[in-house]
């Protein structure tokens, strides 16, 4: 039996990545494991990106099973884009707290106090829920999203308040109504600990994620003078990657989910990379380990279901977004 990593420090077993690749072969399955999983898990993984760009890939390649190392969202936009493909999440309890702010009745009973409001909901959502909205938007297109909708109609935005907020600030739209849901990690980078770090790292560049509590208050640095403009980007996890590749920094600060640092780590070794707040961890993200992904594979487990009509609508708001244009790299 294959040797299984115990821990995100454990040495990776050649044998367990070569039992992987075996079991993945035999399904013919190909692996896509999100920026904030294990390290192990992303280094065994085929591809690793954020979650639309991974589902849009599971689309195009041959491969008839997706294994989704990922949260249940994720996994579920998997599915409604590769209906015909098996997708199989190697822990169905791994949820999202951002997700669960909001439900599908909750989105038809916003509509209904605002009629004729056009409704944009972020891809960390739902099936159900995506099904309900008129188009979704990532991190990156978000703004873009907005400004596609004419601007006498109403929008409701959901289900991240962060996210939202930047983009109200970036657009300068009144007429945007924020849903205020938050992910719990992002959440927890919060203003003062951002503070506190710029403080104690005053040459260090900084990346925010726009999900980020302390989003505001690392654009408020800039405008006070403390930190010059151009140190500090708000930025996708694709976005994050594609400046680390090309930064010089000598150190930056990272302002997201502590595991998108093993691949900003990978493009660029010079630099150093360390968190805003380093007890930023996705406990639901981390739920996918070696062991449960190794008995997905083996077994089969943890197959998602989207029904038909609900998969059909929720692709609709998905397409609606791509006719926009293409997401750039790292939608989240």
């Amino acid at each position: 039996m294959a040797t299984v990593p115990a821990t995100a420090d454990t040495t990776l077993s050649q044998d367990w990545a070569a039992e992987v690749r075996r079991l993945a072969e035999s399904r013919d399955a190909v692996i896509l494991a999100h920026n904030y999983q294990r390290p192990e898990i992303q280094d065994v993984a085929d591809h690793t990106g954020d979650s639309l760009a991974l589902s849009r890939l599971a689309a195009e390649v041959d491969a008839g099973t997706i294994v989704f190392c990922g949260v249940h969202f994720m996994a579920e936009t998997a599915k409604i884009l590769s209906p015909e493909k098996t997708v199989l999440l190697p822990d169905l309890a791994a949820g999202c707290s951002l997700a669960d702010t909001v439900t599908a009745e909750d989105v038809r009973a916003w509509r209904a106090e605002h009629p004729g409001a056009v409704v944009v909901a972020y891809v960390n959502t739902s099936a159900a829920v995506k099904a309900e909205t008129d188009i979704c938007c990532t991190s990156s297109n978000a703004a873009d999203v907005v400004r596609s909708i004419p601007e006498d109609r109403e929008v409701l935005f959901l289900p991240d308040q962060f996210l939202g907020a930047h983009v109200k600030r970036v657009t300068g739209r009144e007429n945007i109504h924020v849903w205020m849901g938050e992910c719990h990690v992002h959440a927890g980078i919060d203003g003062h600990t951002l503070r506190e770090r710029v403080a104690a790292e005053p040459d260090a560049e900084l990346y925010v994620h726009p999900e980020c509590g302390c989003a505001t208050s690392a654009l408020y640095l800039v405008g006070s003078g403390a930190v010059p403009q151009d140190r500090v980007k708000v930025l996708s996890t694709g976005g994050m990657l594609s400046a680390a590749e090309a930064s010089t920094a000598e150190k930056v600060l990272i302002a997201t989910e502590t595991g998108m640092l093993h691949q900003l780590r990978a493009a660029n070794p010079v630099t150093d990379f360390e968190p805003v707040n380093p007890r930023a961890e996705c406990h639901y993200m981390k739920m996918i380990t070696a062991e449960k992904l190794l008995a997905t594979l083996r077994d089969g487990t943890g197959e998602i279901r989207v029904d038909d009509g609900t998969a059909a609508k929720a692709r609709r708001s998905v397409e609606r977004m791509v006719a926009i244009g293409t997401p750039s790299r790292g939608g989240e």
